[in-house]
């Protein structure tokens, strides 16, 4: 058990370090009043390439921020202590792969002529909620399966993030990230499921037989009425 317990603080250690680097980039935009959706992602540009690791890091604001803070922490201990085999190879493709992909497929101007720059984490927060989601899909333990409902029951309001046409909202990096999501879970289900196993997470380990009690003779069940007289008066008799 305390094992299990310094594994799981363990697993706070990358999304926290991760949120706080998102949180002092807000910080010195705030005191030093920098616009930094210039370092984000301007799709289909040199300029904009930087984006694709920069942009994850930058927010629009503190309320953008905070909404991403959370699920972040939660996926991301999720993903680090359940999936720990996989887990850094699995984000970093998650994070390379949603930054690229919304570099090559998102909007770039708006229907009124402005550019578009995509900043947040709400992308890779998509990939790593779309990663345990679909692993219960893919690798079909017990584990992956219970998951796969609790990410369910905390973010299913995250669907209608991924609609197009929402003012203010990079929903191109919602759904990019989705799909990313389920893309890296299918890719690595075999590892996830070898990993399950050697953790004890997915079947529990046999354990050895133990003297069985019973509230009724056995015999009750396993003799009938004419046997168990017969024994009886064998026993009486002294036989």
């Amino acid at each position: 058990m305390e094992e299990r317990s310094n594994s799981f603080f363990e697993s706070l250690i990358f999304p926290l370090i991760f949120v706080a680097l998102m949180w002092l980039f807000a910080i010195i935009d705030h005191l030093f009043g920098i616009d930094s959706f210039w370092w984000g992602t301007y799709p289909r540009s040199i300029q904009g390439l930087k984006g694709i690791l920069l942009s994850p890091l930058l927010h629009s604001g503190f309320s953008h921020l905070l909404s991403n803070s959370v699920p972040f922490m939660v996926s991301g201990t999720f993903i680090v202590y359940f999936f720990k085999n996989v887990s850094f190879k699995a984000f970093g493709w998650m994070y390379l792969l949603t930054g690229v992909l919304v570099w090559m497929f998102a909007r770039n101007i708006t229907d009124s002529g402005h550019p578009v720059y995509h900043i947040g984490a709400s992308g890779v927060v998509y990939a790593m909620v779309a990663f345990i989601l679909f692993s219960g899909f893919f690798v079909r333990n017990r584990l992956s399966i219970v998951l796969s409902l609790v990410m369910v029951l905390l973010y299913s309001g995250m669907i209608q993030g991924i609609l197009p046409n929402q003012e203010g909202i990079s929903w191109e990096s919602h759904l990019i990230g989705a799909v990313v999501g389920a893309l890296v879970a299918s890719f690595y289900k075999k590892e996830i499921k070898l990993g399950h196993r050697a953790e004890n997470w997915d079947d529990a380990p046999p354990t050895p037989e133990e003297p069985k009690s019973f509230f009724l003779d056995r015999s009750t069940f396993e003799k009938t009425k004419y046997e168990r007289h017969n024994e009886a008066e064998e026993n009486e008799n002294g036989v």
